[in-house]
């Protein structure tokens, strides 16, 4: 496992940055032994004392060792240098960070480290020791005194600072882009599949309107909040009253207003104003509307929740509890794996081929090609929703179509199949409009 080490130096300021201070950076830099990345942190403050930065590579500069891999990383506040330190990172695939921090400052970074990194990272922290002499003994107690837990308050400051700080990050691959369906009658549904484009998530494979996060990969979910801060924005919906289904891959339904089930990948709503979400790298995002009697939904289909009938399952919801009839229901399935990219072990593929021998192709192989879209649509149709209703990658005109495949479009869409297990997401999104 690659690793780092990371120590931090913020609490210094020019004048006090010492002979002994100096000592006991290069003293930890020889102890270190291995020949890791090793990243000074520190934050800059102009003016008359000047820059942090340049003093801390002034007093550096001779050293040797474990220092060819050395760099000085200075930037505003806490946040930005922690910010820049994580790309550097993410760009050598390193997951294993040993901190140095001085003690007084480890409950701090541990908090910063919480919210801008996830538990794909793994931090081990360690103090800072400054061997000080006696006049300078006072200024070493405040740096390694007792450990004061954080309060709600200082929590909550550093996550607005984090905020802040994200809001002022220029969005990559250019702005937001929404598709819509002609399908579901805008007047009255406010709905969108998002792209990729207009977000701040820089890794590859998350760039860069990333819309989901998970433990096992490397955008935190505060990284997502801003990109759909930034989406909510450009759609013109409340960020605020925004849900997203759970990714269970069941067939489960909450019907908004009613208690929330532990699990459940589709949502139903009549509630104006409440804009329901189905994410999407490859499974689909399918979205529901009824125009007569104004009610929505959304779900999230994936090979498993498709054969579970997820689709159907949100369709009932709507008629049991709205007086839906099933021919007013429009469905549209938005971007995912098309059956030219997606493949299953044979006797999984089995069960698509009973819906229908042309959901497989290429049967013959251990890991035959699945239409998850087309089994959708036969599971809808079989259930009553009107085949003029429902659209899918079998539309004619092609300026009108929503459902790509996200494995074939890698400029516009994340996939799973295509980048491997730290990937991104986009959603397919709907609400009533007040």
């Amino acid at each position: 496992m690659a690793k780092a080490v990371l120590i931090d130096l913020c609490c210094f300021g020019p004048r006090s940055w010492n002979n002994w201070t100096q000592a006991s950076v290069i003293r930890t830099l020889e102890t270190l032994g291995e020949n890791y990345p090793v990243y000074l942190m520190c934050c800059q403050t102009f003016g008359s004392e000047g820059n942090c930065g340049d003093v801390f590579h002034t007093a550096i500069r001779g050293f040797h060792g474990p220092g060819k891999q050395l760099e000085v990383v200075c930037a505003k506040n806490t946040v930005a240098v922690l910010y820049t330190i994580k790309q550097k990172l993410d760009e050598k695939d390193i997951e294993a960070v040993k901190v140095i921090v001085p003690a007084q400052r480890k409950p701090l970074m541990r908090e910063y480290m919480n919210q801008l990194f996830t538990s794909v990272y793994q931090f081990e922290f360690k103090d800072f020791q400054i061997n000080c002499e006696e006049n300078n003994l006072k200024k070493s107690a405040e740096l390694q005194g007792e450990l004061m837990p954080l309060t709600d308050q200082d929590i909550e400051k550093i996550q607005t600072e984090i905020t802040i700080f994200l809001k002022s990050l220029p969005s990559l691959k250019g702005e937001v882009t929404i598709l819509k369906s002609s399908l579901i009658p805008d007047p009255i549904f406010l709905h969108g599949f998002t792209t990729r484009t207009g977000g701040i998530s820089y890794i590859q494979t998350l760039s860069s309107l990333n819309l989901f996060s998970s433990s096992k990969r490397r955008d935190p979910p505060i990284v997502v909040k801003e990109n759909l801060h930034r989406l909510a924005a450009a759609a013109r919906f409340n960020p605020d009253a925004y849900h997203r289904v759970k990714v269970n891959h069941t067939s489960d339904v909450w019907v908004m207003g009613k208690a929330e089930p532990d699990s459940y990948d589709g949502m139903v709503t009549n509630q104006k104003g409440v804009t329901l979400a189905a994410p999407g790298a490859d499974c689909i995002p399918v979205l529901f509307a009824d125009p007569v009697k104004k009610a929505c939904g959304a779900a999230h289909s994936g090979w498993q929740g498709t054969l579970l009938g997820v689709s159907m399952a949100v369709i009932n919801a709507m008629v049991t509890e709205y007086g839906c009839d099933v021919k007013d229901i429009l469905v549209v399935l938005g971007p995912s794996v098309g059956p030219c990219c997606f493949k299953l072990p044979r006797e999984s593929a089995e069960i698509f081929r009973r819906i229908d021998p042309k959901c497989v192709r290429l049967y013959e192989l251990p890991t035959p090609y699945v239409d998850i879209r087309r089994a959708t649509r036969i599971l809808l149709e079989t259930g009553g929703v009107l085949p003029q209703n429902i659209q899918d990658d079998s539309v004619t005109d092609q300026n009108q179509n929503v459902t790509f495949c996200t494995s074939c479009c890698p400029d516009k869409f994340y996939s799973h199949v295509r980048d491997g297990e730290n990937f991104g997401t986009q959603i397919g999104f709907i609400s009533i409009r007040d």
